[in-house]
Order: C-alpha cells, then structure tokens, then sequence
C-alpha cells in the first residue's frame, strides 16, 4: 500500500458509513405528527399518525383556527357526527403495502365524505402524499403533509 492510499483509506471509509446511516435512518414510516394541507396546499391542521401492530391510525390532534370555539363534525354521516374534531379518528386500517400506505378509510372533515387511502412518504420522509379515493386510485384526491416530528 502506498502512502496516499494510507491517509485516504480511513477517511472514505468513515465517510461511507456516514453516508449509509444518513439513509438508514430516514423515516420510511408514516408515524409522526404531521401538518396537513388541502388540495390546493393551503394548511389545515395536524394529524398525529400511530401505529399498533402495523396498522395506522390518524388522529386529528390541532386545528389551525385563532379562535377558541371548538368545532364538531357537523358534515360526518357516521357515528362521528357532532363529534368534537380535535381528538377525531379520521384515518383507519392503514397497513404497509408495497413501498406505500393503503387503508381503508380517511374522512374528510370539511364534507363528511369518507375515501380509501394512499400513503407515499417522500424527500426521506419529511413529506407525505396522501390520496383518497373511490374504487380506483385514479379516480381520488392528492394532498401534500409535511412532518412536524
């Protein structure tokens, strides 16, 4: 071995095990609180995403509004109607498929409407596409949340 290959071995090989843990530990689940957006990217709210024995849930966790008033699902057409929005279930049966999400419902607090769903996480995590759908993925809605922690 010669010299520059001497002084050079130890760094390359501490700067590709750095660089592999930097990919190891990007999130590749969906669990967090994450702030949500409409379709149009204004932002709405946040979601705190858990898992129990690989199924995810979304709880509703905070509003955006400045004002104190608490607001109900007055759109839901479930057992969920009337029901506090802060605290709500609204993404249920999520399970890893794929290099994604798939669930079988997301409701949509502002209309009541409840869909199947998508999850993409995406940018190593601190971005996740989120699509509802009826029947067929084709045929649905995308919105982009971001991660909060």
């Amino acid at each position: 071995m010669n010299v520059f290959e001497k002084n050079y071995i130890k760094p390359l090989i501490i700067a590709v095990t750095l660089t592999q843990s930097l990919f190891a530990n990007a999130s590749t689940d969906p669990s967090g609180l994450w702030k949500t957006h409409d379709d149009k990217g204004k932002p709405t709210g946040y979601v705190r995403v858990q898992e129990d024995n690989g199924v995810y849930t979304g709880t509703i966790e905070k509003g955006l509004d400045t004002d104190k008033e608490e607001k109900y699902c007055t759109a839901c057409k479930d057992e969920r109607k009337g029901q506090r929005l802060i605290g709500m279930i609204m993404m249920k049966n999520v399970k890893s498929k794929g290099e994604g999400y798939e669930g079988t419902e997301i409701l949509d607090p502002f209309s009541g409407n409840t869909y199947r769903v998508k999850l993409s996480l995406k940018e190593t995590g601190k971005k996740m596409e989120v699509r509802g759908f009826v029947g067929f993925s084709l045929f649905g809605r995308t919105q982009m949340w971001e991660r909060v922690e």
